[in-house]
């Protein structure tokens, strides 16, 4: 069983803590404020939403970073080395990335020896917490990485949680698309986009 933690519960933090809880798969959530300061938000989005310190978040296999871009470093830190964990980078860089490579690039960079995956960050998080499935079709949501073996179980993840995964490929390439470059989104950030059951 992979076992996963939401890093940062703010606005997308929460939301995602939402899709969790809708498919009663569980999570451990965790910011840097304590563990006890979460819990009572944690307990009110469901029961399977568990607070812990990052400390304890981290022993998760899979990290949803869902922390302001500027933070991810912080969060790197907490950890020596991130070999056999799987980051999934929620966040965004609008006016903070660096415009000739993809912010996902850096948070890479950050979290030595995690295999990285951008996901989950093109939709606002009012989509992410309403229900993915909608007459008959499910919200998409959009995977990139340079590690082609590290999609597949975050694909999985995301239709567990009633997504349809999409995979764009290389976060240089068709990963640009959900990528902002300094002050411009990419084409397919706030893409609102239904895939029909097959």
């Amino acid at each position: 069983m992979m076992s996963y933690a939401i890093v940062g519960f703010g606005k997308v933090g929460q939301a995602l803590a939402h899709a969790f809880a809708r498919k009663n798969v569980d999570v451990t959530v965790a910011s840097r404020r304590p563990a006890e300061a979460l819990a009572p938000q944690a307990r009110a989005i469901g029961p399977k939403v568990v607070a812990m310190s990052l400390r304890d978040a981290l022993e998760a296999d899979t990290i949803i970073l869902a922390v302001p871009f500027g933070e991810h470093r912080e969060v790197a830190k907490a950890l020596p080395n991130w070999k056999g964990k799987t980051v999934i980078d929620a966040t965004n860089a609008l006016g903070e990335a660096p415009d000739d490579f993809p912010s996902s690039a850096v948070v890479a960079k950050a979290f030595t020896g995690a295999k990285l995956v951008k996901g989950f960050n093109h939709l606002a998080a009012a989509r992410l917490a309403a229900d993915p499935i909608v007459e008959g079709g499910h919200r998409v949501v959009f995977l990139s990485s340079d590690d082609e073996d590290a999609v597949a179980p975050v694909a999985t993840l995301a239709k567990q949680l009633g997504f349809a995964p999409v995979k764009l490929g290389r976060l240089n390439e068709g990963g640009a698309l959900v990528h902002a470059r300094g002050r411009i989104w990419g084409q397919l950030i706030f893409q609102d986009l239904f895939k029909k059951e097959q």
